[in-house]
């Protein structure tokens, strides 16, 4: 498959297909299994490979969903420990004592509000810890912002969570966002975790401030969910470059992924949960 449009994921600016398998300088490529599900693993190792991606350096992994993966079904469970470990994987966990959680994103847009719904499924502990150390020993200090967009808070994120490290010196930021992806099959059924931070709206053409290492000081690992597609990758047609379109169970589908994701921060920033201990703590 030729990718026409944009993309935030890596494993479709690598290609599919024969595409796929063809050798890029400074990329390494590979897929695997993870709790049962299909993940597709890219390395951008150095300067040449993020030419050839149009993608910063770093790790990004691609998990593929069941059809259904909404709490209460089988599925879940496997899909939110898969995030987790990826996160992992795109983390040094034994370093961080506090982690500050960024959910991007509009809550009054549907496609947009990935970040704002995983953000009504994260544990914030920061405040508990200080308060009652010893009852939350076994929780990582974690804080959370619900950055929103420039249009309705006149700030824009990267400021706003630049601003808030530099208050309260995390050694992790997890940024959250709805991502563009290029192809029907995997909008709202793929999770993209990567170490290389985010620009938020560079897949649908709105770029801003990036949030990464070199802006904010601090590893910045960033999972999304694709919600929306170019329609230039539908059609030939050059008119209909500048659209985007969703699935028809968007709503359902963003809220199956933003809690999707909560559930796999959480797994990840405190270990010992389960997702039944989470399905208490966040009700």
């Amino acid at each position: 498959m030729v990718i026409t449009g944009r993309t935030d994921l890596a494993s479709e600016a690598l290609g599919g297909g024969q595409e796929k398998k063809k050798e890029l300088p400074g990329v390494r490529a590979w897929e695997e299994r993870l709790e049962g599900l299909p993940v597709t693993g890219v390395e951008i190792l150095n300067r040449e490979g993020a030419a050839a991606l149009g993608k910063p350096v770093g790790r990004y992994f691609t998990l593929e969903l069941a059809d259904r993966f909404d709490r209460g079904t089988e599925d879940f469970p496997r899909a939110a420990e898969a995030v987790a470990e990826l996160i992992r994987r795109c983390a040094c966990m034994q370093e961080v004592s506090l982690a500050f959680v960024a959910a991007l994103g509009n809550p009054d847009i549907t496609p947009d509000a990935v970040g704002p719904l995983a953000a009504s499924n994260i544990l914030v502990t920061r405040h508990l810890k200080r308060s009652d150390p010893e009852t939350f020993a076994g929780f990582r200090s974690t804080v959370l912002c619900r950055t929103g967009v420039l249009g309705t808070t006149g700030l824009e994120s990267a400021r706003q969570v630049r601003t808030l490290c530099r208050e309260l010196r995390p050694q992790l930021v997890l940024a959250i966002d709805a991502l563009a992806g290029a192809q029907v099959s995997r909008l709202c059924r793929t999770v993209q975790v990567c170490s290389s931070g985010i620009s938020p709206g560079s897949g649908v053409g709105n770029d801003r401030q990036a949030l990464n290492r070199e802006t904010l000081g601090v590893p910045v690992v960033a999972i999304g969910v694709p919600t929306v597609i170019d329609a230039a990758n539908l059609s030939d047609r050059p008119e209909l470059s500048s659209m985007f379109v969703t699935p028809r169970n968007i709503d359902s589908a963003v809220r199956a992924a933003g809690k999707l994701i909560g559930y796999g921060v959480n797994l990840a920033l405190h270990e010992g949960l389960t997702v039944a201990d989470i399905d208490m703590l966040v009700g």
